[in-house]
């Protein structure tokens, strides 16, 4: 038996003992486990850091040792291969597809921020194939992957455009929208940003003057939070790979061709609402 798979068993060992105990002891237990994995995550973070400013290569290298990648992927450092993570968001829209005698596969990931899709069956030939592809799989790819910003179909006829209003998509009974409260002008500080949490949507805030704006808590480039990024004169930089955004706009000042994922927002009185799809 090697050295990790002694390891291994050792952890299973444990988590089995504790939960034989009672709901009290296992919470002292589990706080005790989140905080020392909140210190090593901190600590991998400020090694990620200073790895990268030394030799990329040699963070990638590491990074292809598979007991490295899982547990810098258990502390979400890294994220899931691209071809899984939409193999993901695939499988999520497939039971609606299929509900409408359809289904869809992955023709190809164009990089970098382009994912070309096949609808089968009866999608592939319906003229609300447009809708389907926007209101379902578009919004579910972009949703595990960030990264992606075009969600195009390979089939030649889901250009169509929708010229009979009872054509509908499977995924349009599910799209619905709401205004939501997230906060007061006064929150939102001068200089910086401010986030918000509102049930799967992390957001971040941002206010100049009167005008204040809402993007999605994700850098356009990997997804990774941008809210403990450096804010100056209305821009913000990544922490984790440098990529530079206009709050204002969303634009992305490093790479032109991407931007943040922004939503609609409206003042009332001293009120922040934005729309949020539910």
């Amino acid at each position: 038996m090697t050295q990790l798979e002694e390891l291994i068993q050792e952890i299973n060992r444990f988590e089995a003992i504790i939960s034989d105990w009672d709901e009290s002891q296992r919470c002292v237990a589990v706080g005790l486990k989140r905080s020392i994995e909140a210190l090593h995550k901190e600590a991998f973070m400020r090694l990620i850091k200073t790895l990268k400013q030394e030799s990329m290569s040699a963070l990638r290298h590491a990074a292809t040792d598979e007991v490295v990648y899982a547990v810098l992927l258990y502390h979400e450092l890294v994220k899931l291969p691209l071809s899984q993570r939409i193999q993901t968001a695939l499988e999520e829209v497939r039971p609606a597809l299929k509900s409408h005698n359809g289904d869809i596969e992955l023709v190809a990931i164009k990089p970098p921020d382009t994912v070309e899709v096949k609808l089968i069956g009866t999608c592939s030939s319906c003229p609300a194939s447009t809708l389907t592809l926007s209101q379902g799989v578009e919004q579910a790819i972009k949703k595990h992957c960030p990264e992606i910003l075009k969600v195009i179909a390979a089939n030649n006829n889901s250009a169509v455009k929708n010229t009979n209003s009872n054509l509908t998509s499977p995924f349009s009974s599910q799209i619905t929208s709401t205004w939501l409260k997230v906060a007061n002008t006064d929150q939102i500080p001068e200089s910086g940003v401010m986030i918000v949490k509102i049930g799967d949507n992390s957001l971040i805030l941002y206010s100049q003057g009167v005008k204040v704006t809402c993007y999605r808590n994700a850098c356009a480039h990997l997804g990774y939070p941008l809210d403990q990024g450096k804010v100056e004169n209305g821009i913000i930089t990544c922490s984790y790979h440098g990529f530079e955004y206009n709050l204002e706009t969303g634009q992305c000042l490093t790479t032109p061709e991407i931007s943040l994922h922004s939503y609609p927002v409206q003042i009332k009185g001293d009120k922040v609402f934005v729309q949020l799809q539910k």
